[in-house]
């Protein structure tokens, strides 16, 4: 018998598959996925690899075969499964098998089972009170206070007695050795979910709620398998209709993965969940440690969880019997992953979902273009939620013209209107959120007199600030020289905005000293539990504003909040990124989402320098697929996606001239090798940060219609990078599709 085995080496020339004759003590103990040590090289290194296969005959000479030596220490077996999804992934986004592979593995290794000592008294009560009168007799102090501890309770806890008793362990194995009590450890498993379930109130729902629940249960007891789309508003109650979704394939004794984009909305998703499922739910997230990891794990595989929150890595819970993907808020860039390979989490979940007949549901208020254009395709089911669950109505939106506001010589981060309805709000005791859109900040210029942008000529996206003075296009290079005045009206009020979460904050305070205000960024939920303490306080109603960035404006659901501010909507607008005017969209229409959820009626401030932007238009409207149709031709026009694929090819060398050179002959070849036409290659041209801790960067892009035409030009790039030895010291990385520029 021969085993399939990949080394444990991230090397390129490494990643193939190597043969080696299994052992005979070991035949029938091995199975795909296991972890074993192997011989490797000349000198016979003792490596670690993967079983990805097994075969009775040998492609070489079995003279030259090498042994396995042993199955390697503290693994878990990978299931084929997600061997399957690994060679996928390899292939459809680039990297390295054993890349792949360690994205899939959800634990690395063993941890060390956690364990509570117990010990048990055995003799009755009457053999101990004489055998206590006999050790103080003798003043055998030590055995006296165990005892009386175990006359007092059965049975006590082992670290209290040798912390607090002072009692050594040589003493409680004496008493063990002569039948007066026994120690016994007990398993804990280390769980991440503290929330106890609460009172369920019973839940009634809407007739579209009903109609998108009933539709994805005929479809899943019938045993049809697809991807489901619950397009619904703010506030439509999404969250119940996946629960409900949940619970069809639970009692048919499956499992469900519920991605979220973000941990920071772990907490209150969590206490949803555990109201419904009880602690059958569990999370998985960076933040566990890896103890709770494990434990989690472990628990996943034996079947004693139904459903796992948590980011895009919680995708790769081995279940043995997964049955539903939900993806909530499935727009968020925050599902492609920026390590290789650079999966998507939406296309990773359809894969495993038809690997294991599951079923995904993918859920927003503003759907991502590729997923509204597979529904437009019939690829998808589409499900409507058009009202609100609770009756109420949307967000009132009032945009604000920034530049009058100068004209009317307020320089201030808060517009009067703004200012003047937090006021209303704080006399109210309502409470205010105020988002600062700094999301994919890149350092666009844009004039505070009339709105001014400058842009590239020739890629209709917003050029970049550069050191020296220079304004560059991330994607074609063209530059220019930073104006210092603006080219439209030649006011002297061009620049960057720069304001953090900081300085808002201590504007806020010094406005409004009355006011009890929370900051919510990167800085203050650093700590394990910082997303909770800090959601948990606004929730309770500890503070009257929340300011915060985008990590503010996603899921969360606070009945007292009536007003919420957007605090300069172009700076994602003109980013250098063809999905700019997506991503402002979505975040207004998120943002003015969180108002109003409760029994009072909700407004929304979007301050802007754009106020006829198409995309700030829509979303003062709150009409997606107004805005859907005018992106979706301007994606068609400039051929991106999804009207057309892209695949980004990101080089990066210590060495600039060597970059220079490899990025030339890589785009040659790609020239000389495309398929037709049809296919357009653009750059190499710098990323927004060309160089960083000395090394330099480059990306080549490559557009074609056909996605399989780009995965095939990516595995001819990968034949000629390998058989040339001046890309050794190039790192390459294939994106496809990317959701932001680099």
């Amino acid at each position: 018998m021969y085993a399939q085995i990949i080394i444990d080496i991230t090397h390129e020339k490494l990643d193939r598959i190597f043969e080696y004759r299994v052992p005979e003590e070991l035949e029938g103990q091995l199975i795909i996925g296991d972890g074993v040590i192997v011989p490797f090289g000349k000198g016979n290194a003792r490596r670690k690899g993967y079983i990805v296969g097994f075969a009775d005959d040998c492609r070489y000479d079995p003279a030259k075969i090498k042994e396995i030596l042993e199955r390697a220490p503290h693994t878990m077996a990978v299931e084929e499964t997600f061997l399957s999804l690994a060679a996928w992934m390899r292939e459809h986004y680039g990297g390295t098998m054993i890349q792949a592979l360690k994205t899939v593995l959800p634990i690395k290794k063993k941890e060390k089972k956690k364990e509570k000592k117990i010990v048990r008294r055995l003799i009755s009560e009457e053999e101990g009170k004489t055998l206590l009168e006999s050790f103080l007799r003798k003043n055998q102090r030590a055995r006296a206070r165990l005892l009386a501890a175990l006359l007092e309770d059965e049975e006590v806890d082992y670290t209290w007695i040798t912390k607090k008793l002072n009692i050594t362990s040589p003493v409680i194995r004496a008493l063990e050795e002569k039948g007066v009590l026994e120690v016994s450890a007990e398993r804990i498993i280390r769980n991440p979910v503290r929330h106890k379930p609460a009172e369920l109130k019973e839940l009634t729902f809407t007739p579209e709620q009903e109609n998108a629940i009933s539709h994805f249960r005929k479809d899943y007891e019938s045993g049809k398998r697809g991807t489901y789309l619950v397009y619904g508003v703010t506030g439509s109650g999404k969250t119940e209709v996946y629960m409900e979704m949940i619970r069809t394939v639970t009692k048919a004794g499956k499992q469900a993965v519920v991605l979220i984009p973000e941990i920071a909305l772990t907490y209150q998703t969590v206490i949803r969940f555990v109201r419904n499922f009880g602690d059958r739910v569990s999370i998985m997230n960076s933040r566990l440690s890896k103890g709770e990891r494990y434990d989690q794990t472990e628990r996943a595989k034996a079947g004693k969880i139904d459903v796992v929150i948590g980011p895009r890595s919680a995708l790769f819970t081995p279940f043995p019997d997964l049955g539903l993907i939900v993806i909530d808020e499935e727009h968020e860039t925050t599902y492609k992953s920026e390590q290789m390979p650079r999966y998507h989490a939406r296309e990773t979940a359809e894969k495993l979902a038809q690997l294991c007949g599951a079923s995904v549901v993918l859920g927003s208020a503003t759907p991502s273009m590729e997923a509204f254009d597979r529904c437009r395709k019939g690829k998808y089911t589409l499900l409507r939620l058009r009202k609100r669950a609770g009756s109420q109505s949307m967000a009132n939106v009032t945009t604000v013209d920034m530049r009058k506001e100068l004209k009317n010589g307020n320089r201030s981060i808060l517009s009067d209107c703004l200012s003047q309805k937090i006021k209303e709000r704080l006399l109210k005791r309502q409470q205010v959120m105020l988002f600062l859109n700094r999301r994919g900040f890149a350092g666009f210029l844009s004039c505070r007199s009339c709105g001014y942008v400058v842009k590239c000529p020739h890629c209709d996206v917003s050029l970049s600030w550069h050191k020296g003075n220079r304004m560059v296009c991330h994607y074609c290079g063209h530059e220019e020289p930073v104006p210092t005045v603006c080219p439209a009206c030649g006011s002297r009020h061009i620049g960057a905005f720069k304001a953090g979460t900081q300085q808002v904050e201590d504007m806020v305070k010094k406005a409004f000293p009355e006011a009890r205000v929370l900051r919510m960024d990167m800085d203050t939920t650093r700590e394990k539990e910082g997303y909770e303490k800090i959601l948990s306080s606004f929730s309770n109603q500890e503070a009257d504003i929340l300011i915060g960035t985008q990590m503010i404006v996603k899921g969360h659901d606070f009945p007292n909040v009536t007003l919420v501010g957007v605090l300069a909507a172009d700076m994602s607008l003109y980013t250098s990124d063809y999905r700019a005017a997506e991503r402002t969209f979505s975040l207004l229409c998120q943002a003015a989402g969180r108002a109003g959820r409760g029994s009072e009626p909700g407004e929304a401030v979007i301050q802007t320098y754009s106020p006829d932007h198409y995309s700030i238009r829509a979303a003062a409207k709150q009409d997606y697929e107004t805005f859907f149709e005018e992106e979706m031709r301007y994606r068609e026009l400039m051929g991106y996606p999804p009207a057309e694929h892209l695949m980004a090819v990101l080089m990066s060398s210590e060495d600039g001239a060597l970059l220079e050179k490899g990025g030339y002959y890589l785009k040659m070849f790609t020239e000389k090798t495309k398929h037709n036409d049809k296919m357009e290659i653009i750059g190499p041209a710098s990323p927004p940060i060309g160089k960083i801790k000395d090394v330099y960067r480059k990306v080549l892009y490559v557009k074609h219609p056909d996605y399989e035409v780009l995965v095939k030009t990516k595995n001819k790039m990968e034949q000629y990078i390998e058989v040339n030895a001046g890309f050794s010291k190039i790192r390459i990385q294939f994106d496809f599709d990317p959701v932001q520029s680099f």
